[in-house]
């Protein structure tokens, strides 16, 4: 027997028709699912999907409209498109949701507020310095200068430029509270 007239025979409920109207479609079933969807595992639950829904429905099959290979294939590439088209949405709808749930880590605005006011705060107590102790920490942290190079660029002894830049920077920890 052809598929249109299995078809028939299992639109009455014969089972014995279904099980040959699956061995002569399944393949062909299974080869067009593949190509559309490509994943393995959702080909085999599309594949049975269609041929369960064969089952379900072939007494829709209207052979004047054509053969019931071609209408079991066209069964199958519409599941198969659906199946690929709803994978596709379910990818979009988590990735929007991913984005919509994204915070940043940190704050921008209270990042640059509070940088702003930790300037503001060694600003001042820089100003708390004497102008010698103020010049050599500049120089050297701001400035990027070794002691050697602050010595030569105030002409003093290097030893001279260690004292007052450590006795500068023990007055900056103070003033900021031992942050520093």
């Amino acid at each position: 027997m052809d598929a249109d007239e299995l078809l028939v025979l299992v639109a009455g409920g014969d089972q014995k028709a279904f099980e040959e109207l699956y061995g002569l479609v399944s393949g062909p079933v299974f080869g067009l699912v593949r190509r559309v969807v490509r994943d393995p595992a959702q080909t085999e639950e599309v594949a049975q999907e269609v041929l369960l829904e064969l089952w379900r429905s072939a007494a829709r099959f209207d052979p004047g409209r054509g053969s019931a290979l071609s209408w079991i294939l066209t069964l199958a590439h519409r599941r198969a498109v659906d199946r690929v088209r709803s994978a596709r949405a379910a990818t979009e709808r988590e990735q929007r949701e991913g984005l919509r749930a994204h915070h940043p880590a940190f704050d921008q605005v209270a990042e640059e507020v509070e940088a702003g006011l930790e300037r503001e705060w060694v600003r001042r107590c820089l100003d708390r310095l004497t102008a010698l102790q103020r010049q050599s920490v500049t120089l050297a942290y701001y400035d990027g200068y070794t002691y050697r190079e602050v010595a030569e660029r105030l002409s003093l002894p290097l030893g001279t430029v260690k004292t007052r830049m450590r006795d500068g920077l023990t007055r900056l920890r103070e003033c900021l509270g031992g942050v520093a």
